[in-house]
């Protein structure tokens, strides 16, 4: 590890205005202390990635935000940590290093990010495991002007083991960023099923399954809407609800699983059981739809999950109202005297 392995990897440099005063000294203390913990880091570093998540929307959208952690954009950052997260002062020969390295790991760029937000952004895993190991759970759980944090980006960029030192670290799962969003939710927007698996294992359990964004998505209607069942499975199963409405008309995911017309997701679904007349908030339930969609294969696997064909909706109308005329429709919903709300008793001979 070359002497300004750190500085270069993060692209800071003293002359690009980005840091203050003390920064350099700072992360060369990080670094000094890095190498005896990393002993097998190479000269050269680990590769970078050229990629940063949702660069275009940072440049547009960070003027316009106001940060959610304030109190890490004081002057004095070391003021505003509680007294547990200082470094020790049993030795006062060392106490300049310790403030050295706490000023470096609560530094903020000029987008609020820190330097673990930056080291996970440009890819090097071993300065971002480095990090997590000495940095206090309040500087880990710290959020960019995107309201970003660490775990927010490392999920986002599927680099699971940094995943799991931040889950192990505790750090607060519940954190949303400015499209609403927890680390869940990116999980399952990005399909990323192992880091989906280490959020739901943390040390306090998993989160608010029933969480929502700002869009009234749960990450069980991203899961669906994704179409990924591994997710969906791996959602019931740690306790997620299966009839969870959406906030903004309703839908559960049997209800968005026909407006796709995916019957084998449609299927899915129904081995958990779900409330196959649920309701969204026009009274219409999933068999609605799919009649109103003209979907047979659909209508079909709904009727034989027992769905009521003369439930009404906010209008009145029942699916076999909306089946009126369409022979194929009607083969699934026949009039027969011999039913009881709706559903046709079936005798034997």
């Amino acid at each position: 590890m070359s002497e300004d392995w750190v500085s270069k990897k993060l692209g800071l440099h003293p002359e690009d205005g980005r840091y203050d005063s003390g920064l350099e000294e700072s992360v060369k203390s990080l670094q000094e202390e890095a190498e005896l913990r990393l002993p097998s880091a190479s000269d050269e570093g680990p590769r970078g990635s050229d990629s940063a998540p949702d660069a275009g929307d940072k440049e547009c959208e960070a003027q316009d935000l106001e940060r959610v952690d304030s109190t890490y954009g004081s002057v004095s950052l070391t003021e505003s940590l509680p007294p547990t997260c200082l470094p020790p002062t049993e030795a006062p020969e060392s106490s300049t290093q310790d403030s050295d390295q706490l000023e470096g790991l609560t530094y903020l760029s000029e987008e609020g990010d820190t330097l673990l937000h930056l080291s996970i952004i440009h890819s090097i895993p071993e300065l971002s495991l480095y990090f997590i190991s000495v940095a206090p759970k309040d500087v880990l759980d710290i959020q960019n002007d995107l309201y970003q944090s660490a775990l927010h980006l490392a999920v986002y960029l599927g680099q699971v083991q940094v995943v799991e030192a931040l889950v192990e670290k505790d750090v607060n799962l519940e954190l949303q960023d400015r499209k609403g969003d927890t680390a869940l939710h990116l999980a399952c927007e990005k399909e990323h099923l192992d880091c989906a698996q280490i959020l739901l294992r943390g040390p306090r359990g998993p989160q608010n399954l029933q969480m929502q964004n700002w869009k009234g998505l749960s990450c069980l209607h991203i899961a669906t809407l994704r179409r990924n069942k591994a997710l969906i499975s791996l959602l019931l199963e740690s306790g997620a609800d299966v009839n969870s409405q959406e906030g903004t008309s309703g839908k559960t995911p049997l209800h968005l699983a026909v407006e796709m017309l995916d019957r084998s997701l449609l299927q899915h679904l129904l081995q958990h059981r779900p409330k196959v007349d649920a309701f969204m908030y026009n009274g219409c339930t999933p068999l609605h739809l799919a009649v109103g969609r003209k979907d047979a294969g659909l209508a079909r696997l709904l009727c034989q999950a027992g769905a009521d064909v003369l439930q009404r909706n906010r209008e009145g109308d029942t699916p076999q109202d909306l089946a009126e005329g369409n022979n194929q429709l009607l083969a699934f919903l026949p009039f027969d005297d011999l039913k009881i709300s709706g559903k046709p008793v079936v005798t034997s001979a």
